[in-house]
């Protein structure tokens, strides 16, 4: 098993093109780590440096404490898993994942004994025989990472291998994913633009965009304290509802007054505002979807709902806030909207369980509902840095 270390390592196209600026990390060894990022942050480009499929314009790549920046991808001692799975068409599936082994002369019956093994752990023993063509695609990334199983390399390095999977496959195949590893118990990189596959694998998740790292941590600190506005949009689905308001400090206490309702910031967000000593000004409020409440008429932060998502076990509530009128009655019966605000669009996570018919039923197009959100579940962001100002 290995360690990996990446040195301030840029890549450079056409002497212009900055596809990877400065990336810094240290990978432990065992540990399971996830790039992250929209299509084009430099994620997958990372992983062929480590992999030696990309040169490195500049810093070092160290994998067990060796500089392999000179080195071929077939003297690093790692096995990489594609999104296109790359088999080989006419051979059969035993053929395909014991190639790299008879390439290394290995003797056939531990060839035998390899890929038996690895065909077993992944549930594909009766498969061996078959081409390709024959399997289904989930079947196919299954010998892709057979293949890659049985060089027992010192790195894993996984490109996005689920992408090309229908939805329930791509749930089975993480199980599977987490539950090899367990097993193989090596190092891996993971890519994927996926967050819910890097929030449900990852020991730490590398969060990209546009070349730089914007955030590495657990996904629980990704998830609760988000460095920056693009951390806390990217993770998290529905993205976190972000609204721009003020921050007010008022007798060493905190408030904010989104859509002109005034808000009390309390708990340990509260206190780390105080302990930092924020004063008050113009700030990005982030709340997330499943922190919003229905309330009784009256009460909150009146709306109207403009989409009903029905989701299974919740609903998702594309609601927005419509600026009263001068002599305008708070709630009314459901009309037709004025021209949303884009800034006064909101989304809100409501389980269906407890929802009586009645509810469910008044909850359509133009219907008014009135919202709340405790002030222990805010987040703030700095309107320009639109860094966390907790961190």
């Amino acid at each position: 098993m290995a360690s990996v270390k990446l040195t301030k390592v840029k890549k450079i196209y056409d002497n212009k093109v900055v596809a990877v600026h400065d990336f810094d990390l240290d990978i432990q060894d065992k540990e399971f780590v996830v790039f992250v990022g929209p299509s084009g942050c430099g994620k997958s480009t990372t992983l062929r440096m480590i992999a030696g499929l990309e040169e490195i314009s500049e810093g070092t790549v160290e994998i067990d404490g060796v500089v392999v920046n000179d080195l071929q991808p077939k003297d690093r001692d790692i096995a990489m898993v594609f999104q296109n799975y790359a088999l080989y068409p006419h051979m059969t599936v035993y053929d395909n994942i014991a190639f790299s082994l008879r390439l290394r002369k290995m003797p056939e019956d531990l060839i035998y004994e390899k890929v038996t093994n690895a065909a077993e752990i992944l549930g594909i023993t009766e498969y061996l025989m078959r081409k390709p063509r024959a399997l289904s695609g989930g079947q196919r990334q299954r010998v892709a990472i057979g293949r890659a199983m049985v060089r027992e390399s010192k790195v894993f390095l996984m490109d996005e291998p689920l992408s090309n999977l229908d939805a329930k496959l791509r749930n089975q195949m993480r199980a599977e994913i987490i539950l090899l590893r367990q097993k193989m118990d090596t190092t891996f990189i993971y890519v994927t633009h996926d967050q819910t596959e890097a929030m449900t694998l990852a020991d730490r998740i590398v969060i990209m965009k546009d070349g730089y790292i914007m955030q590495v941590g657990t996904p629980a600190e990704c998830f609760d304290m988000p460095a920056n506005l693009f951390v806390a949009e990217f993770i998290g689905a529905p993205k976190m509802n972000i609204i721009k308001t003020e921050l007010l400090k008022e007798n060493g206490k905190y408030y904010v007054t989104p859509f002109d309702t005034k808000i009390e910031v309390t708990g340990e967000k509260g206190a780390e505002l105080a302990r930092r000593g924020v004063e008050s000004g113009p700030v990005l409020l982030g709340v997330r979807p499943e922190h919003i409440t229905l309330c009784r008429e009256g009460e909150g932060i009146p709306t109207i709902l403009e989409v009903n998502e029905m989701m299974g076990s919740e609903l998702h509530l594309h609601v927005y806030v419509q600026p009263k009128e001068e002599g305008e009655e708070d709630q009314g019966e459901a009309k037709e909207p004025a021209p949303v605000d884009p800034a006064s669009c909101l989304i809100v996570r409501v389980p269906t369980i407890g929802l009586t018919a009645d509810q469910r039923k008044n909850m359509a197009y133009g219907a008014p509902l009135n919202i709340t959100f405790e002030g222990k579940v805010m987040h703030f962001f700095d309107p320009e840095t639109e860094k966390n100002l907790l961190l």
